[in-house]
C-alpha cells in the first residue's frame, strides 16, 4: 500500500531526484567557464519553471475547491517554497540582492528538496505517490535542488561573510511571517506550529509540543544550518587552498 517511505514514495522521489541531479552536473559542467550572463539564463529559465508550476497548482487548487480564497494556504511560507521568490531574485534581480539571494539558492535549494521529498510525510501519507498535489511539489523541489548544484558546479554563490547576516535576516523574515500567518489562517507554516508527520517531529516530540520552544528549536536550527554550512563551505575552500599550495611547491 501506498504511503509515507513506501517503496512507491521513495522509488518516485528518487528518479525526480537523479533527474534534477542529471541535469544540474550536464549543464553545470556546459557552463562551468560560460560567461555570468549565459550562466544566469540557466537559472532563469529554472525560476520561470518553478514559479509557472507553482501559479498552475495554485490556480487549479483554488478551481478544484471552489474557494477563491484557498491559496492562502498555499502561500510560500515554508522552507522549500521559499526558493519561489529566492530563486527568481537570484535569476533577474542584480547587485547585492543577486549575491544574497544566490547564496540562499545555493545553501538551502538542495535541502529543500530532500527534506521536500523524501521527508514529506504530510504529503505522501495524505496523497497518492503520484498525486498532481505530490507530482507538482516533487517537480518544484527539484528545481530548487537543481539550483543548488548548478550554482555550485558552475561557482555562481559568492558567500561573503557580510551576507551571512542578510541570509538568516531573509529566513527569520519569513518564519516571523508564517508564525503571524499561522495563528490568522489556524495553519502550520514552516512548520513552526507541529512536526505534521516530517522530521521536524523529531523536535516536536523533544520539547513536549512546547508552544514556545518548539517554534523557538525550529528558527534555531535554520540558524544552525546556515553556519554550519558557512563553516563548511570555507573548510572546503581552506583544503582546496592548501592542496594547491602543495602542488605548487611540489613543481618548484
Amino acid at each position: 500500500m501506498e504511503g509515507f517511505l513506501s517503496w512507491q514514495h521513495l522509488l518516485f522521489v528518487t528518479l525526480v531526484l537523479a533527474v534534477m541531479t542529471v541535469l544540474a552536473v550536464h549543464f553545470g559542467r556546459k557552463n562551468k567557464n560560460a560567461s555570468e550572463e549565459k550562466k544566469r539564463k540557466v537559472l532563469m529559465v529554472a525560476a520561470i519553471l518553478i514559479d509557472a508550476a507553482e501559479l498552475f497548482k495554485l490556480v487549479l487548487v483554488c478551481i478544484r475547491s471552489a474557494d477563491p480564497w484557498s491559496w492562502l494556504y498555499d502561500l510560500p511560507l515554508f522552507l522549500c517554497s521559499i526558493q519561489l521568490i529566492t530563486l527568481p531574485l537570484a535569476a533577474f534581480s542584480k547587485g547585492r540582492l543577486r549575491e544574497v539571494a544566490t547564496d540562499f539558492v545555493f545553501i538551502f535549494g538542495l535541502l529543500g528538496a530532500v527534506m521536500g521529498t523524501y521527508g514529506a510525510g504530510n504529503n505522501y501519507s495524505a496523497y497518492p505517490v503520484l498525486s498532481f498535489d505530490n507530482v507538482v511539489s516533487a517537480i518544484t523541489h527539484a528545481i530548487a535542488g537543481f539550483g543548488t548544484l548548478y550554482i555550485g558546479i558552475t561557482g555562481m554563490m559568492t558567500m561573503k561573510k557580510k551576507n551571512f547576516p542578510l541570509t538568516f535576516s531573509i529566513m527569520l523574515g519569513f518564519c516571523v511571517m508564517a508564525y503571524a500567518a499561522n495563528h490568522i489562517l489556524s495553519y502550520n507554516y514552516m512548520f513552526l506550529m507541529r512536526g505534521d508527520g516530517t522530521p521536524y517531529d523529531i523536535l516536536y516530540n523533544l520539547v513536549n509540543g512546547s508552544p514556545f520552544l518548539y517554534p523557538l528549536g525550529v528558527v534555531l536550527l535554520f540558524f544552525l544550518y546556515i553556519l554550519a554550512f558557512y563553516y563548511t563551505y570555507y573548510g572546503i575552500q581552506h583544503l582546496r587552498t592548501v592542496q594547491k599550495d602543495k602542488k605548487a611547491h611540489a613543481m618548484a
